[in-house]
């Protein structure tokens, strides 16, 4: 299982990390309790969220991860993470060598980043680190393309990101075959929708690690081609608002 997560992913990323924070949605707060729940970190454990990116989930993890550290390798996501939580520290570091001593962290979170992973390198490190019966919760938000018109955004997006992974494909479950040392796997899905406007929904796509290595040409070109296509959709033409509906998975699971 070769890691996807190539140099070319990373300057994707590291370029739209302000379109990333923008467009992204947060995570709806049944998800996060269930989370908090599951995990049941208490007395001041440490919990390591791995790819914490700009801090979508970190905002979120605060108010009962009292004791925090946010890993993230790219730099524009750091810069960015800075920005919008100025007072937690960020480490520059990868889920396959997480700078923690083994056993020294009650749980660890990873929000809409482990198919990036290098996943059987990782959850060896995540095993490492975890102490005996630590929780791993892995979170995503994952496009409703049920509506027609999210499925003519979700086409417009596999044409323009190509192969990058995509969480929904599942091929990261197969690390869980090949790593010991984790028990079942639980999932739970939560509705959940991101209510914004056309160019936030267009930065919703430009976020999108493939398509922010574009030209500015052709990502001026894709951005036209999302407002014609929410001007054209009888769902959103006209509209102030867009709701733009997800489905958010959460799967829980716990060294042995």
């Amino acid at each position: 299982m070769p890691g996807p997560r190539t140099p070319a992913a990373v300057a994707g990323f590291d370029r739209s990390a302000a379109t990333y924070e923008r467009g992204r949605p947060e995570y709806p707060d049944a998800a996060v309790a269930y989370l908090e729940e599951g995990l049941g970190v208490g007395g001041g454990g440490l919990v390591v969220e791995l790819g914490a990116g700009t801090g979508k989930l970190t905002r979120r993890l605060r108010p009962w991860a009292t004791r925090l550290l946010a890993v993230e390798p790219t730099r524009g996501m750091r810069i960015v993470f800075h920005e919008t939580l100025p007072d937690l520290p960020i480490v520059a570091a990868t889920a396959e060598a997480i700078p923690v001593r083994d056993g020294a962290a009650a749980a660890v979170v990873v929000a809409q980043a482990f198919h990036w992973f290098r996943q059987p390198e990782a959850l060896e490190e995540i095993r490492r680190v975890l102490v005996p019966r630590g929780g791993l919760g892995l979170l995503w938000n994952v496009r409703d393309e049920r509506p027609p018109w999210m499925a003519s955004l979700g086409r417009l997006i596999d044409r323009e990101s190509g192969g990058v992974p995509k969480s929904r494909e599942g091929a990261w479950r197969r690390a869980f075959d090949l790593v010991d040392g984790f028990g079942p796997v639980q999932e739970r899905s939560f509705p959940h929708v991101q209510r914004t406007d056309v160019a936030g929904v267009v930065d919703r796509v430009l976020s999108i690690s493939a398509i922010g290595l574009l030209d500015d040409r052709r990502k001026a070109e894709v951005a036209g081609e999302v407002e014609r296509l929410l001007g054209e959709a009888p769902e959103t033409r006209g509209r102030a608002v867009v709701e733009i509906p997800y489905r958010t998975d959460v799967f829980l699971v716990h060294r042995s």
